[in-house]
């Protein structure tokens, strides 16, 4: 268990997220009480898969998607089976920016002879 100071930390976001995050319904913390926020282990985990699925470039939306498949299925089957799609949805997002960057760096490095040329033919 994990107090909201501490899951902050843990995972390097503000306070101010985590309960972002309780307001869409991605984390459930349980109440001292003193009302007082506590994350178990099932909300650590699911703190843990917003994180990673942020580093990913997944939306909210489809974290929370995640999220609600494995509420809904304990095996765990549906969440990996939608987690695959969307992971393969990322990636071709990821190889099309990959190649729209490496267009632009060609363009750039082509420029750079462009300009070298004028500077010293001048």
């Amino acid at each position: 268990m994990k107090d909201i100071t501490k899951l902050a930390q843990t995972y390097n976001v503000t306070t101010r997220t985590i309960r972002y995050y309780e307001e869409l319904g991605m984390l459930k913390p349980e109440r001292t009480p003193g009302n007082k926020r506590i994350y178990p282990k099932s909300e650590i985990v699911k703190m843990k898969l917003i994180v990673r699925g942020k580093k990913y470039g997944f939306t909210l939306d489809e974290i929370k998607e995640m999220i609600l498949l494995f509420n809904k299925d304990r095996t765990g089957k549906q969440q990996l089976e939608r987690t695959i799609e969307f992971g393969k949805e990322k990636i071709l997002q990821v190889e099309e920016k990959i190649k729209e960057l490496e267009d632009i760096k060609k363009e750039m490095e082509q420029l750079l002879v462009v300009f070298n040329k004028k500077l010293h033919h001048q």
